[in-house]
């Protein structure tokens, strides 16, 4: 006999929080499940060393409640991980959350039965539960991408992937380390490695764009006017495209409109006093215009030859992509740490990886293969993005149609929410919503409460059932790669594309603009769920 229950939660992150939370409030069981030990999601696994949020703190935070609000300090700009997660716990505490939640626990199976119209949801504890509704709070970035290399398990050192980083730390004093991927997490690990390591090697595949995040200790008076005008604060930023930033000194100009030479002059500002994503806010058609585009690549590039000192090492590090088609990274350092005598760039287009050894990695070409001596080998090769983890559970829907199957040719939902054929099952900043895009946090309060409405609705009107039709599915699917298509983000082979994953279906995942998305997800509600069909 299974356990009755109105909603099954996968994943205790911050999209996990907030549902148990507000559930609760509309009288809901509840069950959760997350394979970690406590809450925190992301903020769990990725615990390497320099992992911080690249979203300001005091917007990077949940603002469903005053009082939560009001209590919590943060001290940095942009919090670090262990802060991020003390505000997890601190989260989890307050409301009681951690009742609802069973950790260190797998979800294995979550397959619909049309003969009870729910959702029978088993795990690795053996727990056994019919569900109303699944709510897959799984994240974006949890499923780490371990690249297939050869020889990958001959090594007979240490290795770690930065989104799983052991939590008792892994020891580098002294040792030859190497780190594979230059990403966002390679990027804010590589300048502590190499402080703290013996030598460090970078293996690098593609260069990547990085503006400083001049992070810093924030004062009592700018929280303090913050604290004081949070409500018309959070509105204003759930008005920008990414749902934060509102305060970024941005300017709604073109290049073209204020001049190349004042754009260039913005920039140097916005590196050396900014900092942040404001870097790229001196114009804005950036991410739309092409030449406007190689204005501010070049900007970045020509900064990167100005603080690398060996020439050659400062070519390879400098992208040949346009700006801004791939996550832009904020670093501390970064380009900095290759003047060090003691760390390496190993450049992959010209010395590829032949194969991992028990001693270290074999590069080059046929004719002129090394081999790099290492005691610890760091993937920092990110995520199966988006699709991943919700991949991974592999839900089962109507006449026996795993998610796998219905996303054979790349990710098909509407408005990021909901499946065609996996009725009473939400997918919390799914592909097709601005996700990744935005300020995580906020699209994630506005996923959670449009799925409540959704069954405040449902239960309202006695129905059992809410699922998309394949035609209006069709079409946001259509809608998100058309709005892509106006700008440069499909430019370049990106993660935002699942370009990162062998195999994997190339469609470009997140959607540009939260606004507008909010207006569309109300207008559907306000047109009795069109586009939905509910029984």
């Amino acid at each position: 006999m299974r356990d009755q229950v109105d909603v099954v939660i996968v994943g205790a992150g911050f999209a996990g929080m907030y549902s148990i939370h507000r559930f609760r409030a509309a009288g809901l069981s509840v069950r959760c499940f997350d394979v970690a030990s406590d809450v925190g999601g992301t903020w769990y696994w990725n615990r390497y060393p320099g992992a911080r949020c690249d979203v300001p703190s005091l917007e990077y935070s949940y603002s469903f409640d005053a009082d939560l609000e009001q209590e919590w300090e943060w001290t940095e700009r942009y919090a670090g991980q262990p802060e991020i997660l003390r505000y997890a716990g601190h989260v989890a505490d307050r409301f009681d959350l951690r009742r609802d939640i069973t950790f260190e626990t797998r979800v294995t199976d979550v397959v619909w039965q049309d003969d009870d119209d729910r959702w029978h949801v088993d795990t690795s504890a053996g727990h056994t539960l019919a569900a109303r509704f699944v709510v897959m709070a799984t994240g974006c970035l949890s499923n780490a991408n371990r690249p297939n290399l050869p020889g990958v398990d001959d090594f007979a050192g240490e290795t770690a992937h930065t989104g799983n980083w052991p939590h008792e730390g892994v020891d580098v004093a002294g040792r030859r380390v190497g780190v594979i991927g230059t990403g966002s997490s390679a990027i804010q690990s590589i300048p502590i490695l190499a402080e703290a390591s013996g030598h460090l090697t970078v293996f690098q595949r593609t260069a990547t764009y990085s503006v400083p995040a001049l992070n810093r200790p924030l004062t009592d008076t700018e929280v303090a006017d913050i604290k004081g005008r949070y409500p018309t604060f959070r509105a204003a930023n759930r008005q920008q495209t990414g749902a934060f930033g509102s305060e970024n000194e941005r300017i709604d100009m073109a290049v073209a409109d204020r001049g190349v030479e004042t754009v260039v002059e913005d920039l140097e500002r916005r590196w050396n006093d900014v900092g942040g994503f404001a870097v790229l806010s001196a114009a804005n058609d950036f991410v739309l215009n092409g030449d406007s585009n190689e204005i501010a690549a070049g900007f970045v590039r020509d900064k990167i030859a100005s603080i690398v000192e060996d020439p050659d090492t400062a070519r390879k590090l400098q992208p040949e992509q346009v700006i801004g088609c791939k996550r832009l990274v904020l670093d501390t350092g970064y380009f900095e740490t290759y003047n060090r005598p003691d760390v390496d760039l190993v450049h992959l287009p010209d010395e590829p990886i032949r194969r991992i050894t028990a001693t270290g990695i074999e590069v080059g070409p046929d004719d002129a293969a090394r081999h790099v001596e290492l005691d610890v080998i760091v993937f920092a090769t990110g995520f199966d993005a988006m699709t991943g983890a919700l991949l991974a559970i592999d839900p089962v829907g109507r006449d026996g149609t795993p998610l796998s199957e219905a996303w054979a040719a790349g990710p098909t939902n509407y408005l990021g929410l909901q499946v065609p054929g996996f009725p009473n099952l939400f997918t919390i900043t799914g592909p097709g919503s601005p996700s990744v895009l935005t300020n995580m946090i906020m699209s994630i309060e506005q996923h959670v409460e449009w799925i409540d409405d959704a069954i405040r609705a449902l239960d309202a009107d006695g129905l059992r059932t809410i699922e998309p039709t394949a035609d209006s599915a069709e079409r946001w699917v259509g809608h998100v790669n058309a709005i892509a298509d106006f700008t440069l983000f499909p430019h370049c082979n990106s993660w935002y594309l699942g370009a990162n994953i062998p195999g994997k279906t190339r469609v470009f995942m997140p959607l540009l603009g939260f606004p507008d998305y909010v207006t569309e997800c109300n207008r559907v509600v306000a047109a009795d769920y069109d586009g939905f069909v509910r029984t």
